[in-house]
């Protein structure tokens, strides 16, 4: 073999050489660029999931507030129906007895307090005194009598109540009045009564 042909192989051999090399820098570029591409696809999957995971627990804790929330509601006004209920049940009871007031041994001076009330509550000289019947078994003239002179006024004795258990008061041409029966007095009581009355059904100390 010449010289010359030993010389063409050899250089063949080094552009083949070189080939190789280069086909095996760009596949190890290329695959070292595969694997930079999978980690960042790997990476931003992962931020992705995180932050898909952090909208869910978010999403399920904004949920477990609002139906914890909901619940806490719903039991507050379940609270508060019953214990209106109750306290509906206790004054209505409260208000049924109190037709029964008058066979009580004190209840000459209970009166006696409920007329100078509702006549201070008028302010007029003459007037006209209204009682339910259970209550009229009380009066005597004595007893209306000396009120008329510790208060000043001229009492007249009108038609009985047909309803509600104590007095009232009113002037003679009616343009004022005052309603001082145990009934009406318990429902001006009513609101002011009703946390205390609710403690005490409760068992709280007051």
């Amino acid at each position: 073999m010449s010289t010359k042909q030993n010389n063409i192989e050899a250089l063949e051999r080094a552009i083949m050489e070189e080939a190789e090399e280069d086909a095996q820098r760009i596949q190890s570029e290329a695959q070292a660029e595969i694997e930079r591409i999978r980690r960042d696809v790997k990476a931003t999957i992962k931020v992705e999931e995180e932050r898909m995971l952090q909208r869910a627990d978010k999403e399920a804790q904004n949920i477990h507030s609002h139906s914890l929330a909901a619940a806490q509601l719903d039991a507050q006004n379940t609270k508060l129906r019953r214990r209106e209920l109750l306290l509906q049940s206790t004054f209505s009871k409260a208000r049924e007895r109190l037709s029964s007031v008058p066979q009580r041994s004190d209840y000459p001076q209970v009166l006696r307090q409920l007329i100078i009330e509702a006549v201070h509550h008028v302010g007029a000289d003459k007037v006209t005194l209204r009682f339910d019947r259970n209550t009229q078994n009380y009066l005597s003239s004595d007893f209306l009598t000396q009120l008329e002179q510790e208060l000043g006024v001229t009492f007249t004795v009108g038609e009985p109540l047909a309803q509600s258990t104590g007095v009232i008061v009113e002037t003679s041409d009616g343009h004022r009045r005052y309603d001082n029966t145990l009934e009406t007095r318990l429902d001006r009581m009513q609101n002011g009564l009703r946390t205390f009355v609710y403690r005490i059904l409760m068992g709280d100390s007051v």
